[in-house]
C-alpha cells in the first residue's frame, strides 16, 4: 500500500498501520470500522525503498522517451519457426540467430527504438562476429529486455480462457537475466471477448499473475512490462464493447499492482488499442483513438511513464495511423503513448529478407523506415506516405498461445 508522507510516497504494509482515534465515534454508531477507517503510519515502520527503485525509474523513463518505442522480438523458438517457414527457411538455431542479428544491427535503428524484447535463447546469443546481442543493442542505445512468461494454459472452469504460466522460479530467472544484461521484462496475459468472456475468473487470475510477476521483476532489477491484452478476435462486437472490457480488465490489474506494492514509476504498460471485432467493420483512427484514450484516462495512473501499445494484428499502416491519432486525441497525456510492435515492424522486414544474405540491406532499410514512421506518429508528426501502404491485418492462429507476438 502506498502512503503519502511529507509530500513523498513510501511503501508500507497493512500490518504497520493503526486506526485513527477520530473514528471512535464512528464505531459507537455501529458503522463498519473496517470499511471506513483512516490510517496512520507508526513511527519507523516504513521500510527502506527497494534497492533498484532509482534504476527502475530511470530505465522506464528512458524506454518511454518521446519519439521512441519497443521492438518486440521475443517470439518463442516454435513461433519463430512458423515465421521462418513462411519464407522457406528452416527453424534452426543459426537461422534464428541470423534473423535476430538482422534486426538488431539495422543501421540507425536506435534513433527510433529504445528497447528490444528478446526470447531467452536470443538473450544469450552472439552475432556472427562474436559480439553478444545485448552489447549490439546497447551500442545502438537500445535497452535489452526479456520475455519471462512461459506461455498460456487453459484456465479450468472457463470456456477456453487462459492463464499465463511462469511464476515458478521467476525470481532466480530474473536475477540471471539481469546479470546477462537485461533491464526490463515482459509478461503477456490474454483476455478474450465472447459470450460470457472475459469471465471474472479469468480477469482476476490474470490480474494476479501480472501483479505477482511485476513485483518479482522489480525486486530483481527488471522493469516489468505489464501486458493485459484484451485480444482482437472473431465476432461482430463493436469498439464500445472492447473499451468496456478493456477498462474493466485494466482497473483490476492496477488494483492488484497496488496490492502487491509495485512501484508504478518503474513499470511500463503494454495494452491493446480499442478495436472492434474481426467480423465488424474496421474503425477509423479517430474512433480508435477516442475510445482508447478514454479507457486509458479512466484506468491508468499518471505515475506510469509509458503506455506501449501492441500492434494486435493491425496492418503496418493501420498501426501507425492509429498511433498518430492517439497523439491528436490527447496531446497532453500524462504518459508517453507509444508502441511495442512485433509483427507491425517485422512482417514486411521478414518478407523482404526472404532468408537471402543479398537481401539483408533492403530488409534492414524497411525495418528502419517502419520504426521511423512509428516514431513520427508517436510525436504526432507522421505525414506519410507509409513505407508499406495498405495491407491486410497480420493475424495468425498463434495469437491464442505461446509468446503471441
Amino acid at each position: 500500500m502506498t502512503v503519502a508522507i511529507g509530500g513523498s510516497h513510501k511503501t508500507t504494509s497493512l500490518s504497520s498501520l493503526e486506526p485513527c482515534p477520530a473514528h471512535s465515534s464512528v464505531r459507537a454508531r455501529n458503522v463498519s470500522f473496517s470499511r471506513r477507517r483512516c490510517l496512520k503510519v507508526r513511527a519507523g515502520s516504513v521500510p527502506a525503498a527497494p534497492s533498484y527503485l532509482s534504476e527502475l525509474r530511470e530505465t522506464a523513463a528512458y524506454i518511454s522517451k518521446r519519439g521512441r518505442g519497443i521492438l518486440a522480438s521475443d517470439e518463442s523458438n516454435a513461433t519463430t519457426g512458423k515465421r521462418l517457414a513462411s519464407i522457406g527457411v528452416d527453424n534452426t538455431e543459426d537461422n534464428r540467430r541470423d534473423w535476430r542479428e538482422l534486426l538488431y544491427t539495422a543501421p540507425g535503428l536506435g534513433q527510433y527504438i529504445s528497447g528490444a524484447i528478446m526470447f531467452e535463447e536470443t538473450l544469450y546469443q552472439s552475432g556472427a562476429d562474436g559480439t553478444p546481442f545485448v552489447d549490439t543493442l546497447k551500442k545502438q542505445g537500445i535497452i535489452p529486455g526479456i520475455k519471462v512468461d512461459t506461455g498460456l494454459a487453459v484456465l479450468a472452469g472457463t470456456d477456453g480462457e487462459t492463464a499465463t504460466q511462469g511464476l515458478d522460479n521467476l525470481g532466480q530467472r530474473c536475477a540471471d537475466y539481469y546479470r546477462q544484461g537485461a533491464r526490463f521484462a515482459k509478461w503477456r496475459a490474454v483476455l478474450k471477448i465472447g459470450e460470457g468472456c472475459p469471465s471474472t475468473t479469468a480477469i482476476l487470475e490474470n490480474a494476479h499473475g501480472l501483479a505477482r510477476y511485476a513485483q518479482i521483476s522489480q525486486e530483481n532489477g527488471l522493469v516489468p512490462i505489464v501486458e493485459p491484452e484484451v485480444t482482437l478476435g472473431p465476432g461482430d462486437y463493436g469498439i464500445e464493447e472492447t473499451a468496456y472490457w478493456s477498462e474493466r480488465v485494466y482497473s483490476h490489474v492496477f488494483r492488484l499492482l497496488n496490492e502487491y506494492n509495485v512501484a508504478l514509476e518503474g513499470i511500463l504498460l503494454k495494452p491493446n488499442m480499442c478495436l472492434p471485432g474481426l467480423d465488424a467493420p474496421n474503425a477509423k483512427p479517430q474512433e480508435v483513438a477516442k475510445y482508447t484514450v478514454q479507457t486509458m484516462r479512466r484506468t491508468v495512473p499518471a505515475a506510469v511513464p509509458g503506455i506501449h501499445f501492441l500492434s494486435g494484428g493491425m496492418s503496418e499502416e493501420e498501426a501507425t495511423l492509429n498511433l498518430q491519432a492517439l497523439q491528436e486525441e490527447d496531446p497532453d497525456a500524462p504518459w508517453s503513448l507509444t508502441f511495442s510492435y512485433g509483427r507491425a515492424l517485422q512482417s514486411a522486414t521478414l518478407k523482404t529478407w526472404g532468408g537471402e544474405a543479398s537481401n539483408k540491406d533492403a530488409a534492414q532499410d524497411i525495418l528502419v523506415k517502419l520504426a521511423k514512421a512509428n516514431s513520427e506518429a508517436q510525436l504526432g508528426q507522421f505525414k506519410g506516405p507509409h513505407p508499406t501502404p495498405g495491407g491486410e491485418r497480420i493475424l495468425q492462429a498463434l495469437r491464442t498461445g505461446g509468446s503471441g507476438k
